[in-house]
């Protein structure tokens, strides 16, 4: 197996923040804001390289940790223990060692940062736009290690570097990877991934790691994950499904590697993962199986479903099937999981992209072959490759390009699939799905990091950042273009936006007019309903339609049916401008959108927003915002504040500092009623900082503030 990768770096000075910018307030998708009121190192499964080994030093909790003597770092991080027992020596510097055995949630300083505030969204599948898509077979699983264990920022940091992905359309499961012997085995998932995916009705499992000998495992941890109590129960299976419901995510991945275990020790491990998926159950919680230990309690990778793992696929709800897998192995696999009862699909075969991401040889005829059909499922191994195979100074549109190749394939439209590719990209094999099934709806088309923040087309803040839990519903076919002419290029751009840090650009000659699909969806239309654009052509003229479908294609790959609604001419360099348009003369259900575009030569078409409503409805106020801790360092003054939610419904929190002479500046924005901002420094003549939130409803309007007062 390769050996670790150590981190060649720490990201400095990380913020758990969307930081601050110029002075800017709060804003509707189409709407001003009302006035103020006062008020891992993931050490890899077998046959994949881990991502890094912890670094060296001392630290305690809260937050990242201090070692004695310094001001106390209260920055939040995703939650991460050991079983029980905690290594010899001393954590690297950052890193907390602390014991699941012990956690409570009440205890647990950093619980209202890393908690999750998004349901997970019921979704459906459409017709696939290509005929090579299959619906209801082969899934996707993914493993991202987003970090390493320690180093997970529970509210997303300065930076647009990150693996901000946004493909969830054909993913079935998300796997927080992480867990190593010098940090924590078992890692939390943090609350903005996880509240991405939901809004896209993708589950995300933490994971429970036990590595082998030769990456510091120690076979104690596995007996005191499988630990019985007096009375012969569990208490740490207990103690994970609490930490699963208390953070809002959906279960566990349960990856035992370390060698030297009996077959007293196998069955122990059996009885613990029946346990576990028992207490579960009931929460809603979802156990995945790495294929290592067998029920004999060694570690023997199988790369199949066989005699030796059944009991344990029996048990939980999928299972990986390690990368030594053949096809004769996967064909054997289907057969046995249909006997015993079981969904062939729920084997997830490993895909490891790690090194080489599409230029991986996989013989996929093995996994989702195209004359029959899919034989099981597969499970992508860091598919985090598009980002880190860039060099270092990449932008996040460079990432969201490579991102929009391995998932959509060279052509980079899922209606033409790439036949002789030797990748077969997942939106070739794999239908997509969407949630877009409730009004109101509306989409910024915020990927959920960006070069700057936006408001209303204005920069309100000049600095990077990056937090998933502000990503939008985005297109989930990227990018269906249907024109008898020339294919301009479609992608999301972080040189402008209308609200967030990214617009959908649309460039190229035209010379027929071209339609761009964006959200399938199933939206009541009824007396009232309206579309509200926000856009903008940077080079035109072009002349703009909405593209309605209330009805879906007859078969996989025909075309939606689309009627087109005047949404006017924009002139180039004109600036944003917003179209009003009402579904008058439509009935029943909304089932598509898109844009048409005609122009004559050179087009750059920006899309910056999209609504559907009937209503416009502004949130109600959060209240009692809260200083609950301060520290100051060489960075500035840090604060962690809490508020008691709005009532009502409520998309996420921003958050303002109000200025001296009146202006505002934007901190950060937040799902959770919790936010910890850091680097604040007196204004000249400011006795105190003053700091607001407001409530942020679906269509992106504002509530009025609450504020706190901290002085300096």
């Amino acid at each position: 197996m390769p050996q670790p990768v150590v981190p060649t770096r720490l990201v400095p000075n990380r913020r758990s923040v969307v930081l601050a910018g110029a002075a800017g307030a709060a804003a509707a998708l189409l709407a001003p804001a009302p006035p103020s009121a006062a008020a891992s190192s993931a050490a890899a499964p077998s046959g994949a390289a881990p991502s890094g080994a912890a670094p060296s030093g001392a630290a305690t909790a809260p937050g990242r940790g201090t070692p004695a003597g310094r001001t106390p770092d209260l920055r939040p991080y995703a939650s991460y223990w050991f079983p029980d027992s905690l290594p010899a020596g001393s954590p690297g510097e950052g890193i907390t060692w602390r014991s699941l055995s012990t956690w409570r949630a009440e205890d647990d300083p950093d619980l209202p940062f890393n908690t999750a505030a998004v349901p997970l969204a019921r979704r459906f599948t459409p017709v696939p736009p290509s005929r090579t898509a299959r619906t209801g077979q082969a899934r996707i699983q993914s493993l991202v290690s987003f970090d390493h264990t320690s180093g997970n920022p529970s509210q997303g940091a300065p930076t647009a570097d990150y693996y901000a992905l946004t493909h969830w359309a054909y993913l079935d499961e998300l796997v927080f990877w992480g867990g190593s012997a010098g940090e924590g085995l078992i890692l939390a998932p943090n609350a903005p991934v996880v509240d991405a995916a939901h809004r896209n009705g993708v589950p995300v499992l933490g994971t429970v790691f036990l590595p082998p000998v030769h990456w510091g495992g120690d076979l104690r941890w596995t007996r005191d994950l499988v630990q019985r109590d007096a009375f012969g129960r569990f208490p740490l299976a207990a103690k994970l499904v609490e930490v699963a419901t208390a953070h809002g995510f959906d279960g566990w991945f349960v990856n035992a590697e370390t060698e030297g275990g009996d077959a007293a020790l196998g069955a122990e491990m059996l009885a613990f993962v029946r346990d576990l998926r028992a207490r579960g159950e009931s929460a809603g919680l979802r156990i995945t199986w790495y294929d290592a230990m067998t029920v004999n309690g060694t570690v023997g990778w199988q790369g199949a479903l066989n005699e030796l793992n059944e009991d344990f696929f029996r048990t939980a709800d999928s299972m990986f099937v390690d990368f030594r897998w053949t096809p004769a192995r996967l064909a054997s696999s289907g057969i046995r999981a249909g006997r015993i009862g079981r969904d062939r699909h729920e084997l997830w075969a490993g895909v490891d992209v790690e090194a080489s991401g599409w230029n991986k040889v996989v013989d996929w005829d093995a996994i989702i072959p195209r004359d029959r059909d899919h034989v099981v499922s597969y499970g992508f191994y860091r598919p985090e490759w598009t980002r880190n195979h860039l060099p270092a100074d990449r932008t996040p549109g460079q990432f969201h390009a490579a991102d929009d190749r391995f998932w959509t394939g060279p052509s980079l439209d899922p209606s033409v699939p790439d036949g002789g590719s030797g990748w077969r990209a997942p939106a070739t094999a794999v239908a997509d799905r969407s949630t877009v099934t409730a009004l109101p709806f509306a989409t910024t088309f915020n990927t959920g990091h960006g070069l700057r923040w936006y408001e209303n087309g204005t920069v309100t803040s000049d600095a990077e950042w990056n937090h998933l839990g502000l990503q939008d519903l985005l297109p989930g076919r990227r990018w269906v273009v249907r024109t008898e002419g020339r294919r301009p290029t479609v992608s999301f751009d972080f040189a402008d936006a209308w609200r967030g840090g990214s617009s959908v650009l649309v460039a190229g000659t035209l010379d027929a007019p071209v339609t761009v699909e964006l959200h399938a969806t199933r939206l009541p239309l009824g007396p009232g309903t309206v579309v509200e654009l926000a856009h903008r052509a940077d080079a035109g003229p072009v002349t703009v339609e909405l593209a309605v479908a209330t009805r879906e294609p007859e078969r996989p790959g025909d075309p939606v049916p689309y009627r087109y609604v005047p949404a006017g001419t924009l002139r180039g360099g004109s600036g944003w401008s917003t179209a009003t348009l009402r579904l008058n003369g439509f009935s029943g259900s909304l089932r598509g959108l898109g844009v048409r575009l005609t122009g004559d030569g050179a087009v750059a078409y920006r899309l910056g927003g999209l609504a559907v409503r009937r209503a416009t409805v502004r949130p109600a106020a959060p209240t009692r915002l809260r200083v609950t801790g301060s520290a100051t360092d060489g960075e500035g003054t840090g604060l962690r504040l809490r508020w008691t939610p709005a009532p009502g419904s409520v998309r996420h929190y921003e958050l303002h500092r109000v200025l001296p002479g009146g202006g505002r500046r934007f901190l950060g924005g937040t799902c959770q009623t919790a936010f910890h901002v850091s680097g604040l420094h007196p204004e000249p003549g400011e006795r105190a900082v003053r700091i607001e939130v407001r409530a942020v409803g679906e269509l992106y309007t504002t509530s009025s503030s609450a504020s706190v007062v901290h002085p300096w």
